[in-house]
């Protein structure tokens, strides 16, 4: 399956690369569709696409994980059991769902909230606070996303704790451990594996997302789509794909936006590769308590 996705995005986006230059598509910031000064780059995409994704993973996982040990090993039954079912029940949201969400409700708190009084507060001393806030940016996009993968980050950890033998809480118990510090001497080395699996899951998760990212990052073209404050307006591959794949007026258009499916294709591929290859170096579980 990976083997036809790959030859037929790299057959449909062939055009664009033989026409710019792999590496120059790869580099350029220009975006101009007008048939005869055509001229494609999707660096101010990859760009926005790998901060809005890194914003998300930032602020998702470490609650992510929260809420897994809470579920798996501070909550009586009583509590964890219905938490569980709400928390696997969000991540079978839709993501247009929270995408419309945060179009008309969350975009205003979190610029009233957050961002207005950081402006205020930062704006002219901080560039990351500097641009006037408006709600439609690459932060909001960013803290959606993490909203967005939490249900499915703590739920996968939670089973991944879960599956933890006893027998690593009991020998850290049996050393006087706290029930904080058996989690975090006994259990969490055991699991790292897949808790890093789980996160690796949510990057790309919200790297692949379209419609959410669509609605809210703010879509803007070209070089001004590289964003130089957490306020600023952006684009991501997937959204640039959604917005126009279906108006494409040439051929050369549509190859380049093939060209920047490949380059999310690619993009995704490096980083699970690249998870992998971290996880058999750095997680080797041996007997007892710790490594």
């Amino acid at each position: 399956m990976i083997i036809l996705i790959a030859f037929s995005v790299g057959n449909g986006s062939k055009d664009v690369f033989l026409k710019e230059g792999f590496f120059n598509f790869l580099t350029g910031t220009h975006w101009n569709s007008v048939e005869g000064r055509e001229s494609y780059g999707a660096l101010p995409y990859i760009i926005g696409t790998l901060i809005s994704s890194s914003l998300a993973i930032s602020i998702g996982v470490p609650i992510s994980f929260g809420i897994a040990i809470f579920l798996s090993e501070m909550a009586p039954s009583k509590v964890s059991t219905p938490l569980s079912y709400i928390v696997e029940l969000l991540a079978a949201v839709p993501s247009i769902i929270y995408g419309l969400w945060a179009l008309f409700v969350f975009r205003f708190w979190v610029r009233d909230l957050i961002e207005q009084p950081l402006h205020n507060a930062f704006g002219g001393t901080i560039q990351f606070f500097a641009k006037t806030p408006f709600g439609l940016d690459i932060f909001t996009a960013g803290i959606v996303l993490a909203i967005m993968i939490i249900p499915i980050v703590s739920s996968i950890s939670r089973e991944v704790l879960k599956s933890v033998p006893n027998s690593q809480r009991e020998a850290a118990y049996s050393l006087g451990a706290t029930r904080w510090e058996t989690v975090k001497i006994a259990v969490f080395p055991y699991a790292r594996s897949g808790l890093l699996g789980a996160a690796i899951l949510g990057l790309g998760r919200a790297i692949g997302e379209t419609i959410l990212v669509t609605m809210i990052i703010g879509n803007t073209m070209g070089i001004a789509a590289i964003p130089n404050s957490l306020f600023s307006q952006s684009q991501s591959l997937a959204s640039l794909i959604a917005n126009e794949f279906n108006e494409a007026s040439s051929n050369l258009q549509l190859s380049a936006l093939i060209g920047l499916g490949a380059v999310l294709l690619i993009l995704t591929m490096g980083i699970n590769i690249g998870a992998r290859l971290l996880v058999s170096r750095m997680v080797k579980i041996s007997g007892g308590i710790r490594e």
